[in-house]
């Protein structure tokens, strides 16, 4: 399994890169790859572009109804929407249930159907808290997580290795649970402690997704969701203090290897 990072800014999408946005690619025992899309936050629809044909997407899959995890769906929509090719069909998007409507509102209309079409692109899959799906070789997990809004982290396993992803959360029980002997644990980090200890239950510093990677005893800590603000060296230092393991710092194009 690999994982393409098509953005990791924290919050709002930011000079070096978009915000959250990372493809998650895997080949069948048949040879073929497949391709799911996790968040489309503000600014990742242009990069992604750079990375594949997103015609070639297989499903899409929202942690959470933030614009820097789900606004640039909308450039998704009018890509599938209007594209040259007639034989896409729709595409499988998983997400909080609202979904439809909050797209519906930025682009101004009634209804899930584009102007000048005649049904949605989209396939609509409603999440909820320990709902598991399959989508090709991977077999998904939802747990609900702690942050201000509806929020969902992922673990997505297939043929044996195992990506657990926190999307936005502070410490909570789910969080361990997703983590647990993680090959690869995909977490945020976009606070610093001291600086924003007067904000609770709204994101992890280093120092707590350091100390849930070490609880749940993953394999490789890779932190993301830093924002623009933020110097990456603080929270990598804060981890390295309290997680034992392999901890390393995602940059916008980086590729990830889930072994």
């Amino acid at each position: 399994m690999r994982v393409h990072v098509i953005g990791c800014s924290g919050s709002f999408a930011g000079p070096e890169g978009a915000a959250s946005s990372y493809l998650i690619e895997h080949e069948d025992a048949q040879g073929r790859t497949w391709r799911v899309l996790m968040d489309l936050g503000s600014g990742a629809f242009g990069p992604l572009q750079k990375v594949i044909d997103p015609a070639d997407l297989d499903a899409v899959i929202i942690s959470h109804l933030h614009p820097d995890h789900y606004l640039d769906i909308t450039g998704l929509e009018v890509f599938w929407a209007y594209h040259w090719r007639d034989d896409l069909g729709q595409l499988p998007v998983h997400a909080p249930a609202t979904l439809p409507e909050r797209i519906s509102a930025v682009l101004n209309r009634e209804g899930t159907v584009p102007d000048g079409v005649d049904c949605s692109p989209f396939e609509h899959h409603t999440l909820s808290d320990h709902h598991r799906f399959r989508i090709g070789p991977f077999e998904i997990e939802t747990r609900a997580v702690l942050h201000p809004v509806e929020a969902y982290g992922f673990r997505i396993t297939a043929d044996g290795v195992t990506l657990a992803y926190s999307g936005d959360s502070d410490t909570c029980e789910a969080l361990d649970d997703l983590a647990r002997g993680a090959d690869l644990f995909l977490c945020e980090a976009g606070y610093i402690e001291g600086r924003d200890d007067r904000f609770s239950g709204v994101h992890l510093t280093g120092r707590r997704a350091g100390e849930c990677a070490e609880r749940a005893e993953v394999r490789h800590l890779a932190l993301t969701h830093i924002p623009a603000w933020t110097d990456p060296e603080v929270p990598l230092t804060e981890a390295r203090a309290a997680h034992s393991g392999r901890i390393t710092m995602v940059r916008p194009m980086d590729i990830l290897e889930v072994s």
